[in-house]
């Protein structure tokens, strides 16, 4: 089984930038922060156009932005996520005695134990998986958690969530979606490898704020269909009526609650459905 152990890199930016909440950042103050980091992070594609994306969107629900970044920028944080990311697992496997979401840390995947309980884990998604029951594995670094137990200071990972949570950005995604409500978005950096998937599911968590989800995506160039990792949307009755490949600079959007989930990462497949995934959130 794929563990992804990688070491964190990257130079940082002397002095702390993080005072105030992200949200209340322009995406210039973050730049000026990262002064000392020799290439730009987070850059928005200025040909976009909100309004027809918007008209898009409003059709289904769901929409595929291509080149969502500048191509500079695109390029550095899938240098991040392939170089400098210390990928733990995700896993769930409902109907079994891991029930509810499961994380195994990178720090913990370094140890003997950790290894035997990821395997254990893995078997139970499999088991799930074959029951119908819900079930998924994946790699993983939390944006959010990352800066809430402080893995990394000022380093770029927790820039990358800033700049999600930047204005400019968050009112692109309000004006695309037509939702004004959404405030906020949380993070995660995901990396579907060999044997990884996320089941059917609707992620129907309204109640705790969940109004979009997103995945915008850093895999290698030229993914093949054969190669899994596709973003399905489903009918009710199962078929598929949508999928989304994971192209390199693109941002999928879709509003929650819909059935979706991410095809099955065959073992001949290529480290490389890299991605940073969430949801913007009305509160």
């Amino acid at each position: 089984m794929w563990t992804g152990q990688a070491d964190a890199g990257g130079e940082k930016p002397s002095g702390g930038c993080h005072g105030a909440p992200a949200a209340r950042k322009s995406a210039q103050t973050i730049a000026n922060c990262r002064n000392s980091m020799a290439k730009k992070l987070f850059e928005l594609n200025p040909a976009l156009d909100a309004k027809q994306l918007a008209k898009e969107f409003a059709r289904n629900g769901r929409l595929q932005i291509r080149d969502i970044l500048t191509h500079e920028t695109a390029e550095e944080i899938r240098t991040i996520l392939t170089r400098g990311t210390n990928w733990g697992l995700a896993l769930q496997a409902e109907g079994s005695a891991w029930s509810g979401p499961q994380q195994v840390l990178s720090a913990t995947m370094r140890t003997r134990a950790g290894q035997q309980h990821a395997q254990e884990l893995a078997q139970a998604t499999h088991e799930a998986a074959a029951k119908g029951e819900y079930a998924f594995r994946y790699a993983q670094y939390s944006l959010v958690q990352g800066v809430q137990e402080n893995w990394d200071p000022d380093g770029p990972h927790q820039y990358l969530l800033e700049y999600l949570n930047t204005p400019d950005f968050l009112q692109l995604i309000r004006d695309v979606t037509g939702d004004q409500s959404l405030v906020k978005a949380d993070a995660q950096a995901t990396l579907y490898a060999q044997q990884h998937f996320l089941s059917h599911h609707t992620d129907s968590h309204v109640a705790e704020g969940w109004r979009v989800a997103y995945v915008m995506n850093f895999t290698v160039d030229e993914w093949k269909p054969d190669w899994g990792g596709y973003l399905n949307f489903f009918d009710e009755d199962g078929d598929i009526v949508q999928g989304f490949k994971p192209r390199f600079n693109a941002l999928n959007l879709f509003r929650v609650p819909q059935a979706h989930g991410v095809s099955f990462v065959p073992p001949f497949a290529p480290i490389g459905r890299f991605a940073i995934t969430g949801w913007f959130r009305d509160q």
